[in-house]
């Protein structure tokens, strides 16, 4: 079996616009929209900051926070001054834990539309 060159995961959101202003909060960028004909929003970015890779789509149905059962890992090097750096740009974030597998630090951000993304050290 041939590897696989890497994985990139596709969320849907209840607004593409609001996660994109949320994400980019976290440092990723927009590399690509699709935006249907006649329509004034797009129901489709890809999103990377560094080598992190992220999609996101229009949902089709309503997005329960309370469903949403996956957790994204976000890394970076230090894990205290992104924590800060959130934080000033006005971004929830819960309290640094030092779990054993993580001796640096992780925190949690919950997104708009209820995801929770962890952000840990490399």
């Amino acid at each position: 079996m041939q590897p696989l060159d890497s994985l990139i995961p596709m969320m849907h959101v209840a607004d593409v616009p609001r996660s994109i202003a949320f994400y980019e909060r976290l440092g990723f960028r927009v590399t690509n929209t699709f935006e249907p004909s006649g329509q004034t929003q797009p129901v489709w970015a890809a999103l990377e900051s560094g080598g992190a890779q992220l999609m996101i789509a229009l949902a089709d149905e309503p997005v329960v926070p309370s469903h949403q059962a996956v957790l994204f890992y976000v890394y970076c090097e230090d894990v205290t001054g992104m924590h800060a750096d959130l934080r000033s740009n006005g971004v929830a974030t819960g309290a640094i834990d030092y779990p054993f597998y993580c001796p640096r630090g992780e925190f949690r951000v919950t997104d708009p539309d209820g995801y929770t993304v962890m952000v840990t050290h490399t």
